[in-house]
């Protein structure tokens, strides 16, 4: 069975958590659509990813990233992963802009969030695997000039659920976690990490 790794995604922060395991991989981003209302949307007025749920929405979107990028290499094994922030019911994935972003740290300011994660393995024959990850984070009472100080470097937000990296600046907003840190940065290595040895052995 072959032994060959591709990460079906564009995070530096994914990137560095399975170099940091030691893994051989490459990288190819998959080509989705991360709009997850229409992802679920079937028409209806109601329903989206409110209704789905968060982690219904990390494994589709996990498992869309994986599918297609597995298309082009039904040889190898693909990892893809998808994370997204949730607080009281409402879902904060990448925010769109600035605005965006400085709405979802008010909106997570002084209070318990959670952050899912997505993962699904697609490998040679057909194989799959996959599993959903929680952590639970509490951010402590953050002020607008804090906030605005922080939304002054965009590469701080741009491309990260909820608007924050835990692994930097953004971890100094964080009072409490339960549950696995690695899982808020992209990856939750403590489950994924003998899954992949399992799986690619005995070339690693």
């Amino acid at each position: 069975m072959s032994g060959r790794l591709i990460l079906a995604s564009a995070s530096p922060r994914r990137r560095e958590l399975l170099a940091a395991a030691r893994f051989d991989f490459e990288v190819e981003p998959a080509e989705i659509d991360e709009d997850l209302d229409a992802l679920f949307d079937e028409g209806d007025d109601e329903g989206g990813a409110a209704e789905a749920g968060p982690e219904a929405c990390v494994r589709e979107l996990a498992a869309r990233k994986a599918l297609e990028v597995w298309a082009r290499h039904p040889d190898a094994w693909v990892l893809g992963a998808d994370t997204l922030v949730v607080r009281d019911g409402v879902v904060f994935a990448k925010p769109e802009d600035r605005d965006d972003a400085r709405e979802m740290l008010r909106a997570l300011s002084g209070g318990w969030h959670e952050v899912w994660t997505g993962v699904v393995l697609c490998g040679p024959d057909g194989a799959m695997e996959e599993l959903a990850v929680c952590t639970k984070v509490r951010f402590r009472e953050l002020s607008e000039p804090e906030i605005e100080a922080y939304l002054a470097v965009p590469t701080r937000w741009s491309d990260k659920a909820g608007a924050y990296g835990i692994q930097a600046e953004g971890g100094a907003f964080v009072a409490e976690l339960r549950g696995s840190k690695t899982n808020v940065i992209g990856l939750p290595m403590e489950q994924l990490e003998p899954r992949l040895r399992a799986v690619l052995a005995p070339s690693l």
